[in-house]
């Protein structure tokens, strides 16, 4: 059975050139929490005192602002980074979505990269050869499935990730926010993927800013804050918490 167990777990990063301000906030913006400055080397707590236990059949939502740490979290969950302090565990096996392009290569044709992406989720060939008739249909890319990626706008690139990221079988399904480049009716054909995706998912934690995909994939929700968690539980609750802080 699948499992997360994270414990007392901190994240932090040394910023070696301190002089350089703005560097850090640069940093800073990118992976949440707060410098600290007791240190004769400035670190970034990326994230502080986080622990967590998730199971199977759990479906969470990340909500919180902008630098608020669910990025560094959603790579702490897939190993991605160590903690400095406490311990993460995991059971299962892990489908880390951060950046819905990628593992996708420009030289070659879209036909390509979706045998390309999904070795890269994990999937074997044959089983992503099986599976191309159904994406391209999906994509709705028609003859630029024959061109080189480069040839694609961010949309087109957008559509072909996630027409193959929609067809894996994950145990542990970490998925950050990389839908923007999507125009609204194809996101709106997309939901139903996403959804009967979030359904054959083991476990699913799941970044997020549109709050109606959020309830329609998420069953409970935490609220990252300075690299902290500020609240967990229902998503509802979790929500009208978040929203009542803004």
């Amino acid at each position: 059975m699948v499992s997360i167990e994270v414990r007392g777990a901190y994240v932090d990063f040394p910023i070696f050139d301190a002089k350089t301000r703005s560097l850090k906030k640069q940093v800073l913006g990118k992976v949440g929490g707060k410098i600290g400055t007791e240190a004769k080397v400035p670190i970034i707590e990326a994230l502080r005192d986080i622990t967590l236990s998730l199971r199977e059949g759990d479906r969470v939502g990340l909500v919180g602002h902008n630098g608020a740490g669910k990025s560094t979290l959603l790579r702490l969950l897939s190993g991605i980074y160590e903690p400095t302090r406490g311990s993460a565990h995991v059971v299962g096996r892990i489908a880390p979505v951060f950046d819905l392009g990628v593992g996708l290569d420009p030289e070659v044709s879209g036909h390509e990269n979706i045998l390309i992406r999904g070795l890269f989720l994990g999937m074997g060939r044959k089983q992503m050869e099986k599976k191309v008739d159904d994406i391209a249909e999906f994509t709705e890319l028609g003859d630029y499935l024959h061109l080189p990626l480069r040839t694609y706008s961010a949309g087109m690139r957008v559509r072909l990730a996630l027409g193959v990221v929609t067809t894996i079988d994950p145990e542990i399904l970490i998925l950050d926010e990389g839908l923007g480049a999507i125009d609204s009716a194809f996101l709106a054909k997309a939901r139903e993927r996403l959804v009967d995706l979030a359904q054959r998912s083991g476990l699913l934690v799941f970044a997020l800013h549109a709050d109606e995909l959020l309830m329609e994939l998420c069953t409970t929700a935490l609220w990252m804050d300075e690299g902290r968690i500020r609240k967990h539980g229902p998503l509802s609750e979790v929500l009208a918490a978040y929203k009542g802080r803004l």
